[in-house]
C-alpha cells in the first residue's frame, strides 16, 4: 500500500515538473513571438517615418513645379492638397481592404509562424 502512495507521489510530482514546464514554454513562446512582433513594428514605423519624409519633401517641390506653371505659388499649393485630399478620401473609402485587413494578416501571421518558417525567414 505504501508503495502505491509513493508511486502516486511519485507520478504527481513529474505531473507537476510537466505542466511547469510547459508553462515556461509557453511564456517562452508568447515572449518570443512578441518581441519579433514589436520589432517588425519598429522597423515598418522607422521607414514609414523615412518615406514620410520623402514624401514631404517630394510634395514641396511639385507645389513648386505646379506654381512654376500656374504663375502662382498659392495654386501650386492647392493644387497638391487637392491630389492629397483625393488621395485621402480613396483611402477612407477603401480602409478595410487597404489597411485592416493586411495589418490583421500580418499580425496573425507573425503570431502562428511556425518554428521552422522562423529560420527560413531570417
Amino acid at each position: 500500500m505504501e508503495e502505491a502512495f509513493a508511486k502516486v507521489e511519485d507520478m504527481s510530482a513529474h505531473i507537476k515538473e510537466y505542466v511547469n514546464n510547459r508553462m515556461d514554454s509557453a511564456k517562452l513562446n508568447v515572449a518570443e513571438k512578441s518581441s519579433d512582433l514589436i520589432a517588425k513594428i519598429i522597423a515598418i514605423a522607422a521607414a514609414m517615418l523615412v518615406f514620410i519624409f520623402f514624401i514631404l519633401f517630394a510634395s514641396i517641390a511639385l507645389a513648386y513645379v505646379f506654381a512654376k506653371l500656374t504663375g502662382e505659388f498659392y495654386w501650386g499649393f492647392l493644387i497638391v492638397a487637392g491630389i492629397y485630399l483625393l488621395l485621402g478620401m480613396m483611402v477612407w473609402v477603401a480602409k478595410e481592404r487597404l489597411l485592416r485587413l493586411p495589418i490583421m494578416n500580418f499580425m496573425l501571421q507573425q503570431l502562428f509562424k511556425e518554428e521552422g518558417e522562423e529560420d527560413e525567414e531570417d
